[in-house]
């Protein structure tokens, strides 16, 4: 078994009903002779870590059909109320952050090229790309490969949903990056095997 700790989701819509139905008052016999079992303490919302135990869907949950561990997807109506939270929230966020910097403008707004770019520099930044002058460079290249494989992804899921302008800067990105892991790994390969170690006299 790993020792590669897991995350449950736990489904926050589901404990909502919960939390209501406990709160309504429920019916009770006038006369109950029987102690009544102490309830189990709720777990707390949000994720939480497992460490070596499997997880367990509550008894009354039903089965699904695809053996998928995520819950359903939300509703319209929920996904809806929670974009305008979650833009509320935003906003609230940025105010906080003019009333702080008198001077600083608006944030420029997210599109698809904040999303590319923000996938090459960390590509870059794997490879090694950015470090400082007389430290040596930290490279994850498997970390790379991954992120480099995310942006070909990227690039065959949005084919001909962008702009010529978008996919042209997709491309060369696409093309850069695999360009620069390309020569990363043939230093990589080239080098020869570092010498056996000294053995003692």
């Amino acid at each position: 078994m790993s020792d590669t700790p897991k995350f449950e989701v736990i489904d926050r819509r589901k404990r909502k009903l919960e939390e209501e139905a406990a709160e309504a008052p429920a019916a009770t016999p006038a006369a109950t002779t029987e102690p009544q079992p102490e309830p189990k303490p709720e777990p707390s919302a949000g994720p939480r870590l497992v460490v070596n135990e499997p997880v367990q869907a509550p008894p009354d949950a039903e089965p699904q059909a695809d053996g998928d561990p995520l819950t359903e997807a939300p509703t319209a109506e929920e996904s809806r109320a929670q974009k305008s939270a979650y833009d509320a929230s935003a906003e609230h966020l940025e105010d906080l952050i003019r009333a702080q910097n008198p001077g600083a403008g608006p944030l420029p707004p997210v599109t698809f090229d904040s999303l590319v770019q923000q996938l090459y520099l960390s590509t870059m930044m794997q490879m090694g790309a950015g470090t400082q002058e007389g430290q040596r460079p930290r490279v994850d290249i498997l970390g790379a490969r991954q992120t480099i494989d995310l942006l070909g992804i990227l690039a065959e899921k949005t084919k001909g949903n962008v702009t010529p302008q978008e996919d042209r800067m997709l491309q060369t990105v696409l093309f850069e990056t695999r360009m620069a892991f390309l020569e990363l790994t043939n230093m990589i390969t080239l080098q020869p095997p570092p010498p056996p170690p000294v053995g003692k006299k």
